[in-house]
C-alpha cells in the first residue's frame, strides 16, 4: 500500500481505503464518460501481493444507466400485461404494442449511447493504465 497514497496529482485523484485504491480524473479533466480504475491489493506471504484492477465508469453514471434500463424493462413488462389484458377482453391493444416498440427502440438507443461513451473513454482509460504502471514501476512481477 506504500505505492499508492491519497493524492491529487493532476489530472488524477487517488483515494485509498483498506486494500482498495481508486484512481479517477479530477473535476477539471473529468467528463460524463470518464472512467476510473479500482485496484484491490491482496496480500500474500513473504511480503508479496497480487493486484486486481477493474476499469469502469463512474459509479454514479453506472447506477443511472442501470436505473434507466430497469425503468424501460419494467414499462415494457407492464405494457405487455396491459396489451394481453386488452386482447383477452377483446379490446384494441395497438397503443400498448406501439409503446412496447418504443421501449425496444429506447433500449437500442441506450445501448448505442453506452457503446459510444465507452469508446469516448478509451483514451482516458489508457492514461489511467499508464499512471498505474508508472506508480508500480519495478514492483510489478509477472504472474508465473
Amino acid at each position: 500500500m506504500e505505492l499508492f497514497k491519497n493524492t491529487e496529482e493532476p489530472p488524477f485523484v487517488v483515494k485509498c481505503m483498506d486494500h482498495h485504491v481508486f484512481i479517477k480524473f479530477n473535476k477539471v479533466e473529468s467528463n460524463f464518460w470518464s472512467p476510473q480504475l479500482q485496484i484491490e491489493i491482496v496480500d500474500h506471504v513473504a511480503g508479496k501481493s497480487t493486484l486486481y484492477g477493474l476499469f469502469g465508469p463512474n459509479p454514479t453514471l453506472w447506477t443511472f444507466f442501470m436505473f434507466v434500463h430497469f425503468v424501460v424493462a419494467t414499462l415494457f413488462i407492464i405494457l405487455g400485461v396491459w396489451a394481453y389484458s386488452s386482447h383477452a377482453l377483446g379490446k384494441s391493444y395497438e397503443l400498448q404494442m406501439g409503446l412496447m416498440a418504443l421501449m425496444i427502440a429506447l433500449w437500442i438507443v441506450l445501448y448505442f449511447f453506452g457503446r459510444n461513451g465507452k469508446r469516448k473513454g478509451n483514451d482516458q482509460m489508457q492514461q489511467l493504465n499508464d499512471y498505474m504502471m508508472r506508480q508500480l514501476g519495478h514492483h510489478v512481477i509477472s504472474p508465473s
